[in-house]
């Protein structure tokens, strides 16, 4: 029976060489050696290995003449020359390689095999082939292991992602509602400690955040959206200042949304249709969508003056911009008709900014459903864009 060396007299043996070799001693089903790279490869920061370690172990495995690596035959041991290796590594230095290759079999995905020399050869006898140098073959007996870790890490990353974009379409949703705060109620405080949360947010989300950590941006960004909805749907007279020169303006903004309001009602069809839905919000007047939204009023074959006629706008635009006649029909119920045409023509505006519009139509539909969203901060925050 063919002896296989666990060590020589330059290494130590240890318990956990013996348990590495016991690993490599033991049966594996085969392997495509690409496959068990790219495994390990999405599971790398599990065994605290770095892309440089694999991009040598990479180098080990185009030593090896076969894609198999396992199945029960011969070990799949590759025995190049340290100046063989680093001139595949495109002239790396030695004592650089080496340390590579130390963390690959500390990490356990190596074993060495070495000869009483430390040499690295092969040599046959008798048709026999006896080979000393880098054994692969705990690519192939750890295969599942490290396809299970890939799959847990792949669906951690996923659920973070996920709640990065949570949080970043809320943070845009609070900047929003700043903006429409400030137009309604400029003198409260409230804007000026929500707009800080909203850039310290942006900030944070430009770093590499743990689930954790996202989760505790999830509950401020919740916490903040139902401050200012709460404070927006109050009335102004419960939040403004009593001094005579913002009771005078608050008078005189009053009168102008009054008169406004009266000459549209005079003119007819201007308010915004009355529909049964679960949006607390309301629409802005029809004049600031309209002053706001220019895109949409280019697909209209004549001028849009009042809300039957954004309405039946909007209609025709949906399927143009990708949004499915279901989706479309649930925003015109949940938000109703008027709020629906606002938003759609508020996503019209900045419709290459949307990867979606239709899944982007139906996240904003669930939050007017919760009372989370209101095509006014839309429009606001378009304001602030156009300047």
């Amino acid at each position: 029976m063919e002896y296989t060396p666990v060590s020589s007299f330059r290494r130590p043996i240890t318990a956990v060489q013996l348990e590495r070799h016991a690993l490599a001693d033991r049966p594996a089903a085969e392997v495509n050696k690409w496959h068990a790279l790219r495994n390990l490869a999405a599971a790398r920061q599990h065994f605290g290995l770095s892309d440089r370690d694999l991009t040598v172990l990479q180098t080990l495995l185009g030593f090896h003449p076969e894609t198999a690596i396992g199945s029960g035959s011969q070990p799949a041991i590759v025995y190049p020359s340290n100046a063989a290796i680093c001139e595949r590594l495109n002239g790396m230095p030695s004592s650089t390689m080496r340390r590579h290759i130390a963390r690959l079999v500390d990490a356990g995905i190596i074993v060495r095999r070495d000869s009483p020399n430390g040499k690295r050869y092969v040599r046959y006898h008798c048709g026999a082939k006896l080979a000393y140098g880098f054994d692969l073959t705990p690519l192939a007996a750890r295969f599942d292991e490290f396809r299970e870790i890939a799959e847990k890490l792949a669906h951690a990353e996923a659920r973070c992602k996920r709640l990065r974009e949570t949080v970043s379409l809320m943070r845009r949703d609070l900047a929003g509602f700043v903006a429409y705060g400030l137009s309604l109620k400029p003198d409260l405080a409230l804007w000026d400690r929500m707009s800080d949360l909203s850039l310290l947010t942006a900030r944070d989300l430009r770093r590499r955040l743990s689930f954790e950590d996202l989760n505790v941006l999830e509950a401020k960004m919740m916490a903040a959206l139902e401050e200012v909805k709460t404070c927006i749907d109050a009335p102004q007279s419960d939040n403004i200042s009593t001094s005579g020169a913002n009771i005078e303006q608050h008078h005189h903004s009053s009168n102008k949304e009054y008169i406004d309001n009266r000459e549209e009602a005079e003119n007819g069809a201007n308010e915004a249709p009355t529909v049964n839905h679960r949006s607390s919000h309301q629409a802005p007047p029809i004049k600031l969508v309209l002053s706001t939204c220019k895109e949409i009023q280019t697909f209209a074959p004549s001028s849009v003056r009042h809300w039957d006629d954004l309405v039946r706008l909007s209609d025709a635009v949906s399927p143009m911009m990708g949004i499915t006649r279901q989706v479309w029909k649930e925003a015109q119920s949940r938000m109703g008709t008027a709020q629906a045409a606002t938003t759609l023509a508020a996503m019209l505006e900045r419709f290459g900014e949307i990867k979606s519009p239709s899944a982007y139509l139906r996240s904003l539909t669930r939050k007017a459903e919760n009372g989370l969203f209101s095509c006014g901060a839309m429009i606001r925050a378009l304001q602030v864009r156009q300047g």
